[in-house]
């Protein structure tokens, strides 16, 4: 449990979620993709972030590899690291949702608490999780990074999959199979999502 700020006072906006809304002609909310390194995560959410740009909506993509260059500098890959890491990601992400935006979040992000945590932190319909679900055997072989290879030779201790778990979500909004489904199928289904969740007409 993190410590809660002291002598700070929560200052309401003038201008509202709601207004935001208006201005961006669409609901906000945060798409959360999780999955195994390999699984799609990146490559979906960037996907589905250029297909709503190209329609005119207002979007951001948290990317894990590009926030731990900034945000999650400091932060390792234990257990209490990787708690902390996504702890921080759902309050960015909150916040960009009362900024009016449609944020799409590509993190492995592995334990089921932690995920269940952020959604916590948001109102019923606000937080859609989906699951990428991909053959750890084929995520291996989409591994440009070598990651894979290196967690299996001991070089990469706690590697999500080798030497540390992934729980898979319970009731996540959605699966995609992304061993199966191509990028276009993938992309259609979660634009489907966000119309059948009222946030884009």
């Amino acid at each position: 449990m993190t410590n809660k700020s002291t002598n700070t006072v929560w200052h309401n906006a003038s201008v509202s979620r709601a207004d935001r809304e208006i201005l961006h002609k669409h609901k906000s909310v945060v798409v959360w993709f999780t999955g195994l390194s390999g699984s799609g995560k990146s490559t979906l959410a960037h996907a589905v972030e250029e297909y709503l740009y190209r329609n005119g909506k207002s979007t951001y993509v948290l990317d894990g590899d590009n926030v731990r260059h900034g945000l999650c500098s400091d932060l390792g890959f234990s257990d209490k690291d990787r708690i902390e890491n996504i702890r921080r990601i759902g309050e960015v992400a909150k916040l960009l949702t009362e900024a009016g935006i449609i944020t799409l979040t590509a993190f492995i992000s592995p334990f089921r608490a932690d995920r269940d945590e952020v959604r916590k932190r948001f109102p019923h319909g606000d937080f859609l999780e989906i699951y990428c679900e991909c053959p750890i055997e084929t995520c291996e072989t989409r591994d440009v990074k070598g990651l894979y290879k290196k967690a299996r030779a001991g070089e990469i201790p706690f590697f999500t999959g080798i030497g540390s778990p992934y729980q898979a979500p319970l009731r996540p909004e959605m699966i995609l199979n992304t061993n199966e489904l191509n990028i276009n199928e993938c992309v259609n289904k979660v634009v489907d999502l966000l119309i059948k969740k009222y946030i884009l007409e």
